[in-house]
């Protein structure tokens, strides 16, 4: 099947039927879709879904062939992330050695023609079999806009003004490419076909800003 064929059968709007409910902000449930590059033609696959001890699994396979991403994304609760208060969002995740991206957008169509960006961070994971805890501060987010080399995030950072109030979506992704637009090394992303997984035991708005924050 050919990259028209596969945008065409690509049906976005039953993977949002197919959400899954896993995790909580603001006291809400989240509810978790999948959006990967069978969008733009690409043949990768995402897997999502929570076990009874309430993890989320972020699962798949990418295929590098015509893509190269996978995302899972859910819609923010209503004034979860006041911008006057919120310093950052914390993750307790569980990788496989990958780097991954958190994004926060405000739900509309992202790509290389969008006007808003899609705001994102590097999240570096182990492959120790331990969880790790990743704080992402807010005023860290690059302004990305996909579909390669279009835009410099570090240079755009200047041209646009994270608001976090705005922000309606947030998501996890794995991606060819790092939040500042350059590749992300095979060592931390892959080639050709493989699986990743990624379980996520929490995620929440931070209020206030940590002494010397880093990734443990």
């Amino acid at each position: 099947m050919g990259q028209a064929m596969r945008i065409a059968k690509y049906d976005r709007a039953a993977n949002e039927r197919n959400a899954v409910t896993a995790l909580t902000m603001a006291g809400q449930a989240l509810s978790w879709y999948r959006l990967d590059d069978g969008v733009m033609g690409g043949k990768s696959d995402t897997q999502q879904h929570v076990t009874e001890d309430g993890v989320l699994h972020f699962d798949g396979t990418i295929n590098t062939e015509g893509g190269g991403f996978a995302s899972i994304r859910t819609m923010l609760p209503p004034g979860v992330l006041p911008s006057t208060r919120t310093a950052a969002i914390r993750l307790r995740v569980l990788g496989d050695g990958k780097t991954y991206k958190l994004f926060l957008t405000d739900g509309t169509a992202g790509g290389p023609l969008s006007r808003s960006p899609s705001w994102q961070a590097d999240i570096p994971t182990r492959n120790d079999g331990t969880w790790q805890d990743v704080r992402v501060p807010l005023d860290s987010l690059l302004p990305n806009f996909g579909g390669g080399v279009r835009r410099n995030p570090n240079e755009d950072k200047a041209n646009y003004t994270f608001v976090a109030e705005e922000m309606n979506q947030i998501g996890l992704m794995l991606s060819l490419k790092l939040s500042n637009g350059e590749p992300n090394p095979k060592e931390t992303f892959g080639e050709g076909i493989f699986p990743f997984s990624l379980r996520v035991q929490s995620v929440e708005p931070v209020d206030e800003p940590e002494e010397n924050p880093s990734n443990t």
